[in-house]
């Protein structure tokens, strides 16, 4: 019997995830699309590998396994799986037509909603992934400023501009990877060491798992402003979760261009750039960014859909409640066990569990935590993305499970066996280094 959201007696069988698993050896690199969502973030050997289907909060692999999930497609599932005013939404549509040979309303229609809700979105513009909007985002501000260098903070996608500055930068030219920089969060000096006059943008997400601190993101912008260069938010977890007008919304710090995903369309591949009419009216002619499947209808039927949806029933004050429970909840049950070395935080719509290295190697704790709250029919890979359709219940039940695992992984942390109790091999980093590196030098004094 295939195990469920229950204190199961033991591990889930895995054995069509395995058989699909050996199948994509040799075919697919790194067995998975988007690293987060591959075999190297759950521990390989009790950890399934494959979903099957999912509704509401929950998830069931390809062994009909079934698991409460906090990674939500890795953020797409606000609203939750098989939302049905979203679905009907795309079957509706379906019934007319996917792609077109000429634009469609729906472009003009979810773009009069965004603008509605958004700050700063005087125009806007279509494509299909976060790294899209982020690079068509670098290069508008790059053309409107006459200026070459960008100043990053945070994970903004696969194209060179950024992914130069990580240590999977092969392939990149050494004339890019000298265009960009990093910054570190909450460090506003690092930004005025590095900012300079051939600075085009800043562009960073907003916030992450750690809060802006002394009004750092208006001290940002006030560098900015004072510098020519443009600031862009990457909204990709922010956007219409946080609020439903994004960071902008929340912190009250207007940004020149935004950058939204996931969140906006509940699973349907949609990204949008939204920003300044002086900055993206470039678009019409002087900058390039059009894609043929910009305006495909299925996805701009479930934006449409989405927002409507996050308007009229708050949706994110709603997650933000359900997600501030798992943090307190959390926290209150380490502190009881004295667990110094680990805590949740991040905002409440999403969160981090972390461990702290003192207590041993950070992830193979996350490892053991991981085993055993799968074990319970809980499908966690250190974060709670808390949608519209966790309930109460999901959330007693979550808590519940935590109160059983702490204890094990403590116990395992104090008598040094923490590896020892793995069933199978830990979880892995997707990059080496995340902080404190290809950061510009100080300005040198002439």
């Amino acid at each position: 019997m295939a195990n469920t959201v229950r204190s199961n007696a033991n591990y889930p069988i895995i054995t069509e995830s395995d058989a699909l698993y050996n199948r994509a050896t040799g075919l697919i690199p790194a067995y998975t699309q988007t690293l987060a969502k591959g075999p190297g973030q759950y521990v390989n050997g009790v950890a399934p590998k494959y979903l099957e289907r999912g509704r509401g909060s929950h998830v069931w692999d390809v062994d009909g396994n079934e698991y409460l999930d906090y990674n939500m497609g890795i953020g797409p599932l606000s609203l939750g799986y098989c939302y049905p005013r979203v679905d009907e939404a795309i079957r509706k549509q379906l019934e007319s037509g996917i792609t077109f040979s000429q634009s469609h309303r729906l472009e003009i229609e979810v773009a009069e909603l965004i603008r509605d809700v958004v700050p700063n979105a005087e125009m806007v513009r279509y494509s299909k992934t976060g790294c899209d909007v982020t690079s068509a985002a670098v290069r508008l501000a790059r053309a409107y400023t006459g200026r070459n260098t960008v100043l990053c903070c945070g994970y903004h996608g696969w194209h060179d501009w950024y992914i130069s500055v990580t240590d999977r930068n092969r392939g990149i030219p050494n004339e890019v990877r000298d265009l960009t920089y990093t910054f570190n969060y909450n460090d506003i000096q690092s930004l005025i060491d590095s900012i300079d006059s051939d600075t085009a943008c800043v562009i960073l997400e907003p916030v992450v798992f750690e809060a802006p601190r002394d009004n750092f993101l208006q001290r940002v912008k006030e560098v900015c402003v004072a510098n020519g260069t443009l600031l862009i938010f990457d909204e990709m977890w922010t956007g219409f979760r946080l609020a439903i007008g994004g960071a902008q919304e929340y912190f009250g710090v207007k940004s020149d261009l935004q950058c939204f995903s996931k969140a906006v369309a509940n699973g349907m591949p949609i990204s949008i750039l939204s920003g300044r009419k002086e900055i993206m009216s470039l678009c019409d002619k002087d900058v390039f960014f059009f894609t043929t499947f910009g305006g495909e209808a299925l996805s701009l039927a479930a934006a449409k859909a989405t927002i409507e949806e996050m308007r009229e029933k708050n949706v994110s004050e709603y997650i933000a409640r359900q997600g501030r429970k798992l943090i307190t909840g959390y926290n209150e049950i380490a502190i009881e066990l004295e667990m110094a070395y680990t805590r949740a935080s991040g905002m409440d719509c999403r969160s981090l569990v972390s461990f702290d290295a003192s207590a041993g190697n950070p992830l193979e704790i996350k490892s053991l935590m991981q085993q055993e709250l799968i074990k319970r029919g809980i499908l966690w890979s250190g974060m709670h993305v808390v949608s519209f359709s966790h309930t109460d219940d999901d959330i007693a039940y979550t808590l519940s499970a935590y109160r059983e695992v702490l204890p094990i992984v403590h116990s395992a942390v104090e008598r040094g066996t923490v590896r020892n109790e793995l069933h199978g091999t830990p979880v892995e980093p997707v990059f080496r280094k995340t902080s404190n590196f290809n950061t510009k030098p100080k300005k040198l004094s002439v």
